[in-house]
């Protein structure tokens, strides 16, 4: 009986040590990492473990009303996701997905959350309270979608596969964008530049926080119609274009785009496409009507740190404010 008891309890250790090794802390390059048709490569674990510094508000990327009575084919409902993205040599980021009607796609029998569970749900990933700028731990299942390796619950909403957010470090701020051209995305025939090693292109940038300086609007016309939350449209630097996808920010509505030309803009380099090496975009989340650069208020004073009041310069003005916030 004894032994017996030994050999059930050494199961038991073995189990729950290869539970544990389920999810490997990995950086996000790794996680990253493509062959060259574009097609994800990491699969030494079911799970993954990642670090980085969240870059915007999920609410101001995907719509996360829950509304359990939508039944069309592909319609997942409510949705939510971030980017967040690795830090130092690590030059890579990820974005974290969860949805609410996995059941509407054809493929899953395991159902769709209620409005109710979804709300639960929610609640649970956010209790970290984790805001912009903050350093997070995420890890859970993963599923490649349209060119990108996503954290997510592989469209199976059963606890077992729950993702879990963890706060590390409060405040350390949103990373300075990166200063990128239009050369380093697109070549001469204005072809997205994809490489598999993910040293350069638009895979190098992918997910992470860029800026674009000067350029316009391919059709201002166009651009204005489709100025509106989820609008698309093309900038270009007059040789080579790039298209630019807004978000949900309550700075983008009709009539918001005072943008005097030419202008700078500031987002993250998303990608979504079905072959997995084009279909790159520059998603900005939100619009604070500034005039001159397509950003939101937080990345635009990521881009320039100690400019406070958000004027382009750094003075004695923005000591002033840094005081009256003190006191406040």
């Amino acid at each position: 009986m004894k032994n017996l008891f030994f050999v059930m309890a050494l199961m038991c250790f073995v189990l729950i040590g290869t539970m544990q090794a389920e999810a490997a802390q990995v950086t996000h390059s790794e996680f990253q990492a493509v062959d060259e048709t574009g097609e994800h490569t990491y699969n030494a674990t079911d799970e993954v473990t990642l670090e980085g510094i969240l870059l915007h508000n999920p609410a101001e990327m995907l719509d996360p009303t829950p509304d359990d009575t939508i039944t069309q084919t592909y319609n997942l409902s409510a949705q939510w996701q971030f980017f967040f993205q690795g830090e130092g040599d690590d030059h890579a980021g990820t974005a974290v997905f969860i949805a609410q009607r996995y059941d509407n796609l054809p493929w899953v029998d395991t159902g769709g959350y209620s409005n109710g569970e979804f709300v639960a749900e929610l609640n649970r990933i956010n209790a970290a309270q984790f805001a912009p700028g903050d350093r997070i731990r995420v890890t859970g299942y993963y599923l490649s979608y349209k060119g990108k390796d996503n954290i997510n619950e592989q469209h199976n909403k059963n606890s077992d596969h729950d993702f879990t957010i963890e706060l590390v470090e409060k405040g350390v701020g949103i990373p300075r964008p990166e200063l990128v051209t239009l050369d380093d995305l697109k070549n001469e025939s204005d072809n997205f530049v994809f490489h598999e090693s993910r040293l350069f292109g638009c895979e190098y940038y992918q997910s992470r926080l860029i800026k674009i300086k000067d350029v316009n609007f391919v059709d201002a016309a166009a651009t204005m119609e489709n100025w509106k939350p989820n609008g698309e449209f093309l900038v270009t630097d007059g040789t080579k274009t790039f298209p630019v996808k807004l978000g949900r920010g309550n700075g983008i509505y009709a009539g918001s785009n005072n943008l005097t030309e030419p202008f700078d803009v500031i987002g993250i380099l998303d990608q979504e496409s079905s072959n997995m090496t084009d279909g790159y975009r520059l998603y900005v989340m939100n619009y604070d009507g500034n005039g001159s650069v397509l950003a939101s208020t937080e990345h635009r004073r990521a881009d320039k740190p100690g400019d406070l009041d958000l004027n382009g310069i750094v003075n004695e003005d923005d000591v002033l404010k840094l005081l009256e916030d003190w006191l406040k």
